[in-house]
């Protein structure tokens, strides 16, 4: 075991070990150890946030048709906000910076805008309705046809011409993005070290250790065994594997499951400023989800659209980190519908990533059968926003179920600190029945 802070420390036994070192498995580890925890991340990369973290659009936005939603990430955003203040670090250090652009979600024919701003309106978060002029107004190198349903580049219909407009949209100013998530998690690790937290990098967990009905430790792929009453599973795309590991899968109604996404990179067109003019656009019309990147650039992604199929993965190590050309062609032509002056590359330029969902889109933040076992699990795609939030909530969790409280008989509600808004961890529990009706966007 190679530990990232302190390769020579001799501890073999920390009051809790965090599975991953992401921006979630980072945020948990924070905020345990600033609680007063000695903690230990794992993580199977060379460095935090180089999983699934990096390969998120790094969006941070509070739309959602949830309220549950939209009041974590009320809630969160003032981290982000006022990250220096929040993680701490000594001056000089590179921080993640929020950049804010905001959001405008195109009117589509789902209801997905309609929804999302009856809940916006309320718990009274700034949003307003934009009609066809203003969007016009504000997008004009757009081009505002609807193009829709989404289809692929070698359908028939693709690439006809619209005969309606996208008839208005729903806009969220506080909305923005980092663009470096892994950085935002190696500040959330870096500011754990300096509160006495490990980190052991390039290792892995093979075994859950027990010992009288719960939690004794993990063994790793180097022998090493770790003492511990308490594991964290924030494992991204291996989170069911650890669950099943540890043998908590069958106690939960809502399981995650690894997939593969990519985000592309494609150049703003010389006349636009897209980092200083540009939106995050949802764009269900076309089915996908775009914002403005550093270096005058445009991130896009897919939305979840019919037509776009999702590729699960059953061995998250087997995956391919490469970026596909039959996906770039389905990203990046879609955009150019929208955007009719984009220069497309031959060469395609982006990420690709394994993202760990559940069947609803909403994460899991909660204790397990197994006494000890907490998880922290199906974030990837759409929880970067509430991160820093996240690790307040695990911490707050286990230090209720240790105490002895049941969570499951009594679930816990928590009072934002920001907004002063309830936050129900019932709407995070393994038990949940899965609303479907509540999927959210894919990397928004």
């Amino acid at each position: 075991m190679v530990l990232a802070n302190d390769a020579t420390s001799p501890r073999r036994t920390y009051d809790a070990v965090i599975v991953g070192a992401g921006v979630i498995g980072a945020s948990v580890a924070l905020a345990l150890t600033r609680a007063g925890w000695r903690t230990l991340n794992v993580d199977r990369e060379g460095m935090p946030g180089h999983g699934s973290t990096s390969a998120s659009a790094g969006i941070l936005r509070v739309h959602a048709t949830s309220r549950d939603a939209v009041v974590l990430a009320a809630e969160a955003l003032p981290y982000w906000e006022g990250w220096a203040d929040f993680v701490r670090l000594p001056p000089g250090e590179r921080l993640a910076e929020f950049q804010r652009c905001g959001s405008v979600i195109f009117d589509d024919g789902s209801g997905y805008g309609a929804r999302a701003e009856e809940t916006l309106a309320g718990l009274g978060e700034p949003h307003e309705r934009w009609s066809a002029e203003r969007l016009a107004e504000h997008l004009p190198y757009f081009d505002l046809r609807a193009f829709g349903p989404p289809c692929l580049p070698d359908d028939e219909d693709f690439g006809r011409e619209p005969e309606d407009v996208i008839t208005g949209a729903l806009y969220t100013p506080s909305s923005g993005f980092v663009g470096d998530p892994a950085l935002a998690a190696q500040n959330l690790m870096a500011a754990a070290r300096l509160e006495g937290a490990d980190c052991a990098l390039r290792a892995r967990v093979v075994e859950i250790r027990r010992a009288g009905g719960r939690v004794a430790g993990v063994t790793l792929a180097d022998g090493t065994r770790v003492d511990c009453p308490v594991v964290v599973n924030a494992a991204g795309p291996h989170s069911s594997l650890l669950n099943r590991m540890a043998g908590v899968e069958e106690g939960m109604r809502v399981r995650t499951r690894a997939i593969r996404q990519e985000l592309h990179q494609v150049t703003a067109p010389p006349e636009i400023d897209y980092l200083t003019q540009g939106l995050h656009v949802v764009d269900g019309d076309l089915g996908i989800n775009f914002r403005p990147e550093l270096g005058n650039a445009i991130l896009v992604g897919g939305n979840g659209a019919p037509c776009d199929p999702t590729v699960e993965v059953a061995d998250p190590d087997a995956h391919d980190p490469a970026v596909s050309l039959e996906v770039w062609d389905r990203h990046v032509l879609r955009l150019a519908q929208r955007l009719p002056t984009l220069r497309i590359p031959s060469r395609p330029s982006g990420v690709a990533g394994l993202y760990d969902i559940t069947d609803d889109w909403a994460p899991i933040y909660d204790r397990t059968d197994l006494d000890g076992f907490y998880v922290a699990i199906g974030t990837s795609g759409n929880q970067f926003k509430t991160a820093p939030l996240v690790g307040a909530l695990m911490s707050t969790l286990i230090d209720a179920v240790e105490s002895g409280r049941d969570v499951d008989a009594e679930p816990l509600t928590v009072t934002g600190t920001h907004t002063g808004r309830e936050i129900h961890l019932s709407a995070y529990s393994r038990l949940r029945s899965p609303d479907r009706g509540l999927v959210t966007t894919v990397n928004g």
